[in-house]
This record gives C-alpha cells, sequence and structure tokens, in this order.
C-alpha cells in the first residue's frame, strides 16, 4: 500500500530504533570492484557460516521488531579503497578488512564475531610505515578525505530505502516542495555556489534559474550518467552506492524548473549502477515520492531510466537528448541551449550525476554550509578516481582546494617505482580530467586544485580521472593513449574532430617510430590548435588537450624521439636497440633460437651478439633471456 509522505518520519524513527537492537553490523562492499573480486562469495559465505555457527542473523532491518541481538549481514555500495577489496566493514568494532576471500569467512566468524578478536592478518598495512591499521579512521586514504557526495557510498545497503530514509533521505525533497517556492529553490543552489561536476564548472544554479524562466507547457530533467572516460567510475559508484540520492537531487531539480519528467541516461556498460537505479525508482514510487500529487502537494513528477549504448559523445548533452529521442547520439550546434529547446523541443535540465547528488544535502545544510568548503569560487567537494603508479589506489572525495601533493603523497600514499616500491623520486607527471584533461608536472604539486586554477595550467577537473605517472612513463605514448580513445569515441559529424584526431594520431605514430622530423611536432602542434578552435562539441575542442600539454612541459622527450629517433622513457619499441652484455652472456643460445629474424649469431659457450641492421626489436631476446645478459640499448 502507497504510504503518505507524513509516514517518513515514523519510517526513520521505527529503523533507527531496531538498528539500535542490532549487535553488530557486517558490511560487504558489492561495488562493480569488488563484486569482480568476490565479494558476492563472501557474502553468501557469511550468511553460510552464521547459520552453521548458530548466531542469529538478518540481511535487512525489520521494522518494528520488538527485539534482536543478531548479526545484520548487508552489502553496500563502493567503499572507495577499490585496490584492497572485497572490503568487509564490522560496526560498531570500527573494524575493516581487507582482500577478503571466501576462505576466510569462516575465521572471521570465530574469531571476530564470536571471539571479539581483531585479526591482524586481515587488517591493511601501511606500506610507508609497516604498521597494521584497525578502520578507516586509521587508514591514511581515509583520514584525509572528506566524504560529502560519497557518505553514504558503503556504509548503507542501496537497495533498502528504509535505510536511506533512516539518515535524513527524502527530508530536502519534502521541504523543497512543501516550503519553498521555485524561485527560492533556484536562489538556495545559486547561493551555495555549486558547480557542474561533469567537468565544464557551469554554475548550476544560474542553469536552473535559467531553465525555470522558460515557459512550456512540459519540462524535462536529465541525469547524465554516461560516464566513459577510461579509468573514471565516480558516478557509477555514486549509482550503484547512493541511488537515491540521485533521485532526490532530479525531485528538488524538477521541482525548482517545473518539470514532470526525468531521465536518468545510464550507459548499458554500467548494469549494476541501471539495475540499482531501477531498484530505486521503484521503492520510491511505492513510497509515493514519486508519481502523482507527491507530498499531497498537487506536484508530480516521476522518472525513467534510459540505458546508452555506450558512446562517449553522448555525454554532450545535445548528444545525450539526441540519443533518448530515439536518434543517433550526435552533438548539434548551440544556441539554442537545452535550457530554451532541449528534449523533445521542450526546455531541459541537464545536471551529471554528483552536481545532483549534491544537492539535497545543500537544501537539508543550507548554502552557507556548502559554499564553506573548499575555494571562493570553487565551493564543495571533488571525487576523483585515483590510479596509476600510486600506492593506494580506489575513488577518492577531498574539498576543492586540496592540492595534488596531499592527494598524491598522503591519500594515494606516494609514487611507486615499476616494481612496486615507494620511491621518492618517482614522481614525473599526473594527467588529471580524463581524455580531455592535460598533464602537471611537478612544480604543480602544491597548486590548489579547482576549476580555475587547473584552467590557467593548461588541466581541467573533466570528470575527475586521476591518474598518476612515473619516470618510466613515456609521455608521447601517454598523449597517444588518449588521442586514440578521442580518435576512436568521434562520432564524425564535423570534420576537424573526425579528420584531424585521425591525422593527429597519424603524427604521434610517426614521432613514435622514428619516422617523425621537426616539422612534424609543428605540423602537431598546429592541427591541435585548429581542432580545438573549430571542432562542434566538447569531445573535439578538448582533445588536444593531452598532446598539447605534454608538448608544453616534456617537449624535450618529443626531440629525442625526433632528433635522436631515442625513447627516454625506453618505451617506444622501434626506437629501442636490444644489447647484449659480452660478461654476462654465457652462450647458452636461449636467445638465438627465439630471434625471429636470425639477428643473433654466436657459438655455443661464447658471448653472442646482435646484428642491428637485422634486428626488428621484437625484444624476444629480452624476454627470453634468464640471465639478464639482454638489455635495452636505448
Amino acid at each position: 500500500m502507497r504510504k503518505r509522505f507524513a509516514d517518513l518520519e515514523e519510517i526513520s524513527l521505527s529503523y533507527k530504533e531496531s538498528g539500535r537492537l542490532i549487535k553488530r553490523r557486517v558490511t560487504i562492499c558489492a561495488g562493480t570492484g569488488c563484486v569482480a573480486n568476490g565479494s558476492l562469495e563472501v557474502y553468501n559465505e557469511f550468511l553460510k557460516q552464521l547459520e552453521s555457527s548458530g548466531i542469529e542473523h538478518l540481511i535487512k532491518i525489520e521494522l518494528k521488531k520488538e527485539s534482536s541481538d543478531a548479526v545484520l549481514v548487508s552489502s553496500s555500495g563502493c567503499q572507495g579503497f577499490c585496490q584492497m577489496g572485497p572490503l568487509v566493514t564490522i560496526e560498531p568494532d570500527g573494524i575493516m578488512y581487507v582482500q577478503v576471500g571466501k576462505d576466510d569467512v569462516k575465521n572471521v566468524v570465530e574469531r571476530t564475531l564470536m571471539g571479539n578478536e581483531v585479526i591482524e592478518e586481515l587488517l591493511y598495512t601501511d606500506l610507508s610505515s609497516g604498521k597494521k591499521c584497525k578502520g578507516t579512521e586509521d587508514i591514511n586514504f581515509y583520514k584525509r578525505q572528506k566524504r560529502f557526495v560519497l557518505g553514504n557510498c558503503g556504509r548503507i545497503n542501496p537497495e533498502d530505502i528504509y535505510e536511506y530514509i533512516a539518515s535524513d533521505g527524502y527530508k530536502a525533497a519534502r521541504r523543497a516542495i512543501l516550503e519553498m517556492t521555485d524561485a527560492q529553490i533556484c536562489q538556495e543552489i545559486l547561493r551555495s555556489g555549486l558547480r557542474g561536476r561533469g567537468g565544464g564548472g557551469f554554475p548550476t544554479g544560474k542553469k536552473w534559474e535559467l531553465t525555470r524562466q522558460s515557459v512550456s507547457d512540459i519540462k524535462y530533467v536529465i541525469c547524465n550518467g554516461d560516464e566513459g572516460d577510461p579509468g573514471a567510475f565516480m558516478d557509477r559508484s555514486i549509482m550503484e552506492g547512493n541511488p537515491h540520492s540521485v533521485i532526490e537531487g532530479m525531485m528538488i531539480a524538477a521541482k525548482a524548473i517545473g518539470a514532470s519528467k526525468g531521465y536518468v541516461y545510464v550507459r548499458m556498460e554500467y548494469p549494476l549502477a541501471v539495475k540499482r537505479l531501477r531498484i530505486a525508482v521503484q521503492q520510491a514510487r511505492e513510497l509515493g515520492l514519486l508519481g502523482l500529487n507527491i507530498f499531497d502537494s498537487g506536484f508530480d513528477f516521476d522518472i525513467e531510466i534510459m540505458e546508452g549504448a555506450g558512446a562517449f559523445v553522448c555525454g554532450e548533452e545535445t548528444a545525450l537528448m539526441a540519443s533518448i529521442e530515439g536518434n543517433r547520439g550526435m552533438p548539434n550546434p548551440k544556441p539554442p541551449f537545452p535550457a530554451e529547446s532541449g528534449l523533445f523541443g521542450k526546455p531541459t535540465l541537464i545536471n551529471n550525476v554528483e552536481t545532483l547528488s549534491s544537492v539535497p544535502k545543500i537544501i537539508l545544510n543550507g548554502p552557507d554550509y556548502f559554499s564553506s568548503i573548499g575555494t571562493d569560487n570553487s565551493p564543495g567537494t571533488k571525487t576523483f578516481a585515483l590510479t596509476g603508479n600510486v600506492v593506494n589506489t580506489g575513488l577518492i572525495e577531498v574539498p576543492f582546494g586540496t592540492t595534488l601533493r596531499e592527494i598524491i603523497f598522503e591519500i594515494g600514499g606516494g609514487v611507486v617505482n615499476d616494481n612496486g616500491e615507494i620511491d621518492p623520486d618517482a614522481f614525473k607527471a599526473v594527467q588529471i580530467g580524463g581524455p580531455s584533461g592535460g598533464c602537471l608536472v611537478e612544480e604543480h604539486l602544491d597548486l590548489p586544485l579547482d576549476f580555475d586554477s587547473l584552467g590557467k595550467v593548461g588541466a581541467m577537473v573533466g570528470s575527475g580521472g586521476l591518474v598518476v605517472m612515473n619516470k618510466s612513463t613515456c609521455m608521447v605514448q601517454m598523449a597517444r593513449f588518449f588521442m586514440q580513445f578521442t580518435q576512436n569515441e568521434s562520432c564524425g559529424k564535423c570534420v576537424l574532430c573526425r579528420e584531424g584526431t585521425k591525422q593527429m594520431l597519424a603524427l604521434l605514430d610517426d614521432i613514435m617510430e622514428g619516422r617523425a622530423t621537426y616539422e612534424t611536432i609543428s605540423l602537431l602542434e598546429e592541427l591541435a590548435g585548429a581542432v580545438n578552435k573549430g571542432s562542434l562539441c566538447g569531445l573535439g575542442k578538448t582533445a588536444p588537450n593531452p598532446v598539447l600539454s605534454t608538448l608544453h612541459y616534456f617537449r624535450d622527450e618529443y626531440y629525442a624521439h625526433v632528433e635522436q629517433k631515442r625513447c627516454p622513457a625506453k618505451q617506444c619499441k622501434a626506437l629501442l636497440t636490444p644489447v647484449i652484455i659480452p660478461e654476462l652472456c654465457k652462450g647458452c643460445g636461449v636467445c638465438l633460437r627465439k630471434c625471429p629474424t636470425g639477428a643473433i649469431t654466436g657459438s655455443k659457450k661464447e658471448p653472442h651478439v646482435i646484428n642491428e641492421e637485422l634486428c626488428i626489436k621484437c625484444m624476444a631476446c629480452l624476454e627470453a633471456c634468464r640471465l639478464n645478459a639482454v638489455t635495452i640499448g636505448g
């Protein structure tokens, strides 16, 4: 039976009272990363072991239960520390076990749940100090973060709306719908200073106000969940870990602009996010939080989940709307802007997942609270996917104004060399902002990160991808990697993006394969500028950023490839020459037999030699030699 809005307080109170009767809560991370590492098997094993141990246990808190001394076993969304998954937290003990396997579960049940013992071998070990960390309060990866949007991710069961309500969920929507006018909501968001987290950084309140002022019989709200950057999973984690926050943000946005219909556009490669969003929408409908006459206010709003086919360009708002309309996802020139003429020609508000998920907390806590976090022009926090040559990788959230040094060396635990060892001198660069972002170097480590400061040094916040690179990274290869991605994802509508990125890719290949001259670099730079200025949408306009930023900060590395036909990082195979060290070679003949071109000669038990003219630089000899007698000549 559909519950009325007044029941929200009753649900929250009953849930909290029932929760207090639970003796312990075991939460198994069920974000995509941990699921891939077997966390669902761990979850099922907990149920099996608790059953055989005779311990009373629940898989969800039952409202109005008289009493209980049970253990609650639940799954959660991404807890962020993906590198250490599967993660298992035990409350109220404040324990986090890392890399838990199915075979560890019996041990946890017997020693921790029954024996109240902390199992040291399952705790996280800080690599720099060797110290065992009991829980998130001891782990630097968590201690240095401020989890504002991600606060409930990893803490609540994303498939249980009662848990969200018990965490003050839908209070902000109720306040906005019952107590505020549409103009007041827009003003609150404007005062908070919230800027779009999808990459552009456009003031969210201004976008809402422009859409509110458009006159139409129907308006739309769209949540852009088409996250497609390589290595980025911020929006996916929010949709998986706290889908109701996205729905509530859309409800508030709909009230602010006068919309009655909403779409969540999420790529089909995110099946777990799609599943949990569908469950969340259905649960919200059953409680009367979506549909007709919400909170008995006369306000109607409902949401539909749309699965995209996974084209990166569909993250661009006009391409996204074309896709929802059933057309090929290709961008259109602006103006008109979606606020005037968007989906099906009607005024449309488009915000990304993280932006909408921030809205309920702004309405609940006030704009002043939100603007007190971060910097003057970039209030609030930002989630980043921290990856690359760093000790701790995963999903993080920090206030704007945090420096790269804090992120890489405190949260990330420092840069590692190719052997996985912490090396204080290994840092070379960090690529920020996804495939369209730029590279920053050591001189930028103390730069406070925000929308404006990054723009001034040729980078961008973008979607929040953050890839740390050590000194064995070839920056030409790195630029080519991202150029290959954007070239593949170009929809082909405009010539500069379609042909320009293709030619840039060919020029980068020439540099890496030893065919380039100084003119190649000049041509690459000129072409990058043209693609940047002339492309139709953001994909093409920002595609040259990795090339331009590496040319700016690592021009000497490009010159070494062109002038000396040498890759300083020793990564470009075409520019490397294998060399046999006579003192180490025992003449075993293994490399000779592996060489496909007969370039290696030598008698048995005598040092062999490589004929450079015949060598095709396949490195088969390097891989085959067990005596380390073959090395890279550079």
